[in-house]
């Protein structure tokens, strides 16, 4: 089992989950309900968790799938969405293999609010295939992510890392500083806004 699939496995048996119930990120809310909003459609959110962000996005009208590779957290999202009376779609599955885990594809929308940032380059890699197997044309694709030094026991991922490994397949929109990640004044999260090409070239 890699190291990360381990760490985080712990930390749910444990009950140590800091990033549990912070608050939705400032960007997400911005997309879902700011002057531009995106229409509502098919939403992938990568390493949910207990399911805050999918809660969030399926009482905006969004049809939702939730995947995050720690079983424990999935039942935990299951629970949180049933208590709701929302009809979400959670998985466990390794975000590093969406195209073969029977997720789903052609999303119009995938967020990942603290995932990528915790891998090693190999499943780094692996991910920025996979989000973009199954992701739609034209779909827009949330990140957000510590950067390096933001947050104790987790890698971060500079900026000019995420450009380069988007860059081949997403067009950048924006980023920028990720208030709701704030701690104490440090400022160590950041937000990407990706699209996809409307017509996929060969």
């Amino acid at each position: 089992m890699p190291s990360r699939q381990l760490l985080f496995k712990t930390f749910y048996q444990l009950g140590f989950v800091p990033w549990d119930g912070h608050p939705l990120p400032t960007s997400l809310r911005d997309l879902i309900e700011g002057e531009n909003a995106l229409a509502a459609g098919t939403a992938l959110d990568i390493g949910c968790g207990t399911g805050d962000n999918s809660i969030y996005l399926a009482k905006h009208g969004w049809r939702v799938t939730g995947v995050d590779f720690v079983a424990k957290a999935v039942d935990k999202a299951r629970a949180k969405g049933s208590a709701n009376k929302l009809d979400i779609t959670f998985a466990h599955a390794d975000a590093t293999r969406l195209s073969t885990e029977g997720v789903g594809t052609n999303f119009d929308l995938i967020v990942d609010n603290g995932c990528l940032h915790g891998m090693r380059a190999p499943d780094r890699d692996a991910y920025v295939r996979e989000v973009t197997a199954v992701a739609a044309p034209g779909a827009r694709l949330l990140l957000v992510e510590f950067v390096p030094g933001g947050s104790f026991g987790v890698p971060g991922i500079d900026p000019a890392e995420v450009e380069r490994r988007f860059a081949a397949d997403w067009i950048p929109l924006s980023s920028g500083s990720e208030p709701a990640m704030d701690h104490n004044g440090k400022d160590p999260g950041r937000f990407y806004m990706f699209a996809r090409p409307s017509i996929r070239t060969l």
